[in-house]
Parts: C-alpha cells; sequence; structure tokens
C-alpha cells in the first residue's frame, strides 16, 4: 500500500484506466478490448519463443547426427595424401584446445551385389583411434568397430546402404575402385570384395544411406595411397572451430588445408539460418497486429475519457501528464502481455517432450512419423538470449502503439471536450 501511495497521479490513473470500471458499460468494453490486445501479445511472444525453440532443437539434432560421423576440423594436403601425418598430429596436439587426433582417407568408389549398385564413400579409419574424434563406434547397432583388422578386408556399412544392398552381417560385398588397373587388353577396374563385419546408424540418412567404414590399411591398399589422406580433430568447443582452424593455418608446418565442420555443411546451414530468420520475422507480425490492437483500445480509452482529460487540465495537469497517463495504460498491457507470453513459452518449450507425446496419446496422431522423418520425438533447445530478444521486440512495439493515442489526448482542449457534458 505504501508503494501505491508513493505513486504520482500520472500512475495511479493510468494503472485504473487499465482495469474495468464497475459503473460503466463503456469502460468495461473498452477494457475488454485491452484484455484482447494484451492475450494477443502473450500468445505472440509464446508462439515466437516454441518454434525458435523448436527449431534450434531441430539445427542442434541434425548437427548432433553429423558431428558424430563427422570431426571438427579436417587437415589434409592438396595432393591427397599427408606422408608425415605423425608430425602433423604432434604440431596440433600443440594447441590447446584439441583434445583427439587420428588419420583417415577419404575416397568415393562404387559398391556392388547382386544386381544392385551403388556410390559410397569410403572412410578408412584406425578402429582403436577413431572414437578420439568421433562418435561412430557408439551408433554401430550390429558388429563392432573393432572388427576392422588390417589385411582381412572388412567393412562397417551405413544402414540405409545396408538395407538397400539387402546385405547382412557376414555377406560380402564387392567395391570398385575408381583408378583402373591398366593391362594390355586396355584399362579394366580393380575390384575387391569385402565382408560386412558392422552396420552403423547415426541418425542421419545422409550419412546412413552412403556411407562405409573400412580399416586404414586396407583403404591405402585399395586406393593405391602412401600415406592417410589427412588428419581429422575434435576440439573442446565446436562452435570454435572455425577459429581453432585459423589458428592452426597460421602454425603448422607444410601446405596444409585445414577445413572446419561449418564449411563441409555451409549450404545446409545457410539454408536453416535463413528459415528461421523469415519464421522468426513472420512470428513477430503476430506481436505487431496485437500492437495495433493496442492503438484502437488506446484511441477509444482517449475518446471515452475526454471529460476526465479535460478536468485534469483545468486542476493543473500538463499535456506531457495526459501523455505520460496513456502512454503507462498502453505499456502496462504491453509489460503484462509479454510476460505471460515468456511465462507460456518458456514453460511450453522446456516440457514439450511431454506436451507433445500426451497431445498425441489424446487425439491418436503422430507428428513425426519414424519412419519418414528418422526421429520421433520433437526436439526443443530454448536460449535465454531469444527469449529476452522477443520479450524487448513485443516491448517495444507495445510502447510505439502507445505514442499517437497519447499524443492525440495531450492535444485535447478542455473547452471543447465540457462543451457537451
Amino acid at each position: 500500500m505504501s508503494i501505491i501511495k508513493n505513486l504520482s497521479f500520472e500512475w495511479l490513473i493510468g494503472v485504473r484506466y487499465t482495469r474495468a470500471g464497475k459503473r460503466s458499460g463503456r469502460n468495461s468494453f473498452i477494457s475488454f478490448i485491452s484484455l484482447i490486445s494484451m492475450a494477443g501479445i502473450a500468445v505472440g511472444v509464446a508462439a515466437l519463443i516454441i518454434v525458435l525453440s523448436v527449431m534450434n532443437g531441430f539445427q542442434k539434432d541434425v548437427r548432433d547426427r553429423m558431428l558424430s560421423v563427422l570431426s571438427h576440423i579436417e587437415v589434409f594436403e592438396p595432393g591427397g595424401s599427408l606422408p608425415d601425418w605423425q608430425k602433423t598430429a604432434e604440431e596440433v596436439s600443440a594447441n590447446t584446445e584439441v583434445i583427439g587426433t587420428a588419420p583417415y582417407v577419404d575416397s568415393q568408389a562404387m559398391m556392388t551385389r547382386d544386381d544392385t549398385l551403388r556410390g559410397v564413400m569410403i572412410r578408412g579409419v584406425l578402429p582403436d583411434q577413431e572414437p578420439r574424434v568421433s562418435d561412430v563406434a557408439k551408433h554401430v547397432k550390429q558388429g563392432s568397430l573393432d572388427n576392422l583388422r588390417p589385411g582381412e578386408f572388412g567393412i562397417v556399412l551405413g544402414s540405409e546402404l545396408a538395407r538397400a544392398m539387402h546385405v547382412y552381417m557376414g555377406e560380402k560385398v564387392t567395391m570398385i575402385a575408381p583408378q583402373g588397373q591398366v593391362t594390355p587388353a586396355g584399362v579394366i577396374p580393380r575390384l575387391k570384395q569385402f565382408t560386412v563385419v558392422g552396420v552403423f546408424d547415426s541418425g542421419h540418412f545422409e550419412y546412413d544411406s552412403s556411407m562405409a567404414f573400412i580399416h586404414i590399411q586396407d583403404a591405402m591398399t585399395m586406393f593405391r595411397l602412401a600415406a592417410p589422406s589427412g588428419l581429422r580433430l575434435k576440439i573442446t568447443d565446436m562452435q570454435r572451430a572455425p577459429q581453432v582452424a585459423m589458428d592452426l593455418a597460421r602454425h603448422l608446418s607444410g601446405d596444409l588445408l585445414i577445413r572446419d565442420w561449418s564449411r563441409q555443411n555451409r549450404n545446409w546451414f545457410a539454408a536453416v539460418q535463413t528459415e528461421k530468420r523469415m519464421m522468426s520475422l513472420i512470428l513477430t507480425l503476430i506481436i505487431a497486429v496485437a500492437a495495433f490492437n493496442l492503438v484502437s483500445t488506446l484511441v477509444m480509452t482517449v475518446t471515452d475519457k475526454q471529460a476526465d482529460i479535460a478536468i485534469l487540465r483545468t486542476l493543473g495537469a500538463s499535456p506531457a501528464s495526459i501523455m505520460k497517463i496513456f502512454m503507462i495504460q498502453g505499456a502496462l498491457v504491453g509489460l503484462i502481455g509479454t510476460a505471460v507470453g515468456v511465462a507460456g513459452g518458456v514453460l511450453v518449450a522446456l516440457n514439450i517432450d511431454v506436451i507433445v507425446p500426451f497431445i498425441e496419446s489424446v487425439f491418436q496422431v503422430q507428428f513425426l512419423p519414424k519412419d519418414v522423418y528418422l526421429i520421433s520425438e520433437l526436439p526443443s533447445d530454448l536460449r535465454w538470449p531469444d527469449v529476452w530478444t522477443i520479450g524487448g521486440i513485443a516491448v517495444v512495439l507495445a510502447f510505439l502503439a502507445t505514442l499517437y493515442p497519447s499524443w492525440a489526448a495531450a492535444r485535447v482542449k478542455p473547452a471543447e471536450a465540457l462543451r457537451y457534458e
């Protein structure tokens, strides 16, 4: 109560105008419109927070699935092989942000079984060192990455690739290398049979349907390489991969190329960012519409309160004080609507893993069929900077909506307002 008593009369009147009057039907109607404006702002803010959280969740989920197969940074030579890779590994490890290194061989090949032919990305790895830079070993659902042994020509296939080729554990597939073999009869393709010793499922269709792992020694033999293609690196913070790559480029010896994970998937991440911006812009229009509704509410209030404005002016209130009264009324509607929207949006975003299954069970629907989207749960990644930005935009729009009606109230002339009262 003491706080209310210490408020200026502009605040007292502004708060009073926000509430419905007990004796005036018009006041009740105006306050109802004000409530609708408040609800519109709340819905817009909540929708924007929830949608951005879900989109962030999808982006994080896909990124994590990519990086379960890819490495954070790759170091390689333009010629296609890195003979002194041990020396490069020592130089790379001098960087405190690098926590794991492993050599690799990358190449493309054709894979065939019966009448099925597929183009495949082949990656040669050292099974004991690969877990330092990726999570492929954790995603092997059948067999094991450790089953890859030099000279035995074993292969670990992606789950979608194995399904497409109708191949199972222990069966053989034929790999066709792109480099042919020159003979007196001409150039003939080089073929080698590999035994399936594992099947991995990363959850990312592109890699599960087009990638296979073999031992690095078998890869060097198959593709006639004298050394690994390069080094794959894992760092402490994958978000700093571009900065770490630039730092390594300045300190590594030799003519080396360095590529981080964001460059390998630049088009995908650019598309996601564009989609997020457009979705944010579209949903912000919901808040803008609610703000425009707030303009009409305040205009109606100013028209209804002209006699009150005239009396206040004759009692000595300045035009600035009148303007402040209606700005306070509009700002309160915007602040309350924003607060309710932020609370609701955050609550839903944090519990979307419970809310969505409940809705699916009640209405007997499935929003994300696993056979189509490869994931059956709606991911959510709430980021507080997004929440504060959305709340700030809503408050600013609500404040801007109060300017014209408040300015119109300040220009009311007492004599004209009281003439017909």
